[in-house]
């Protein structure tokens, strides 16, 4: 009797551990520099369906944003011209949080800026959650071994920008 009771102590102690922990025992799906980056399948703006997986082995940058942010506005002419710079060697993933903005805004702000890279549609906030977005703009650097290298939040200087692209793109590669 005075076992199971114990026991029962116990296991009660680690259940309210376990959520009082911001992300539980899952860790490898935790949004953090140095963990694995959540794994992600959203379709696009041009219908096609894209995820981590399909990049095999390429370091990305994943900006998520919204039409009416004023940051994204002042950050997006960057984005196209960092992503015209490294295109071949870094897959941009622009996620539109369409659950707080909407499809008409995000092909509007896509067609001001002239936005060249896949544009992704967030529109149940679901990846937005998953990647812990309190604010936008918000961009993850990742390694070709899915490592999240760097967060940045809010408007980055370009100088900033870069140096972050260079470093997921120098980091090392492979399959993870």
């Amino acid at each position: 009797m005075r076992n199971s009771i114990i026991v029962m102590i116990v296991a009660g102690i680690l259940i309210v551990f376990a959520f009082m922990q911001p992300d539980g025992f899952n860790k490898e799906q935790t949004a953090k520099v140095g963990f694995q980056s959540p794994h992600f399948e959203l379709q696009g703006l041009s219908g096609e369906t894209y995820s981590l997986a399909d990049l095999k082995g390429k370091p990305a940058l994943i900006n998520f944003w919204a039409s009416w942010c004023g940051p994204c506005r002042k950050e997006a002419p960057e984005l196209v011209r960092l992503y015209e710079q490294y295109k071949g060697q870094i897959a941009f993933y622009a996620i539109n949080m369409t659950a707080d903005d909407s499809i008409a805004g995000a092909k509007a702000f896509v067609e001001e800026f002239k936005l060249p890279f896949p544009i992704l549609m967030d529109e149940n906030g679901a990846v937005t959650a998953q990647y812990r977005v309190k604010s936008i703009p918000t961009t993850f650097f990742v390694d070709g071994r899915g490592t999240i290298q760097s967060i940045t939040t809010g408007l980055v200087a370009s100088d900033s920008l870069e140096k972050q692209i260079l470093q997921a793109i120098n980091a090392p590669r492979g399959a993870t």
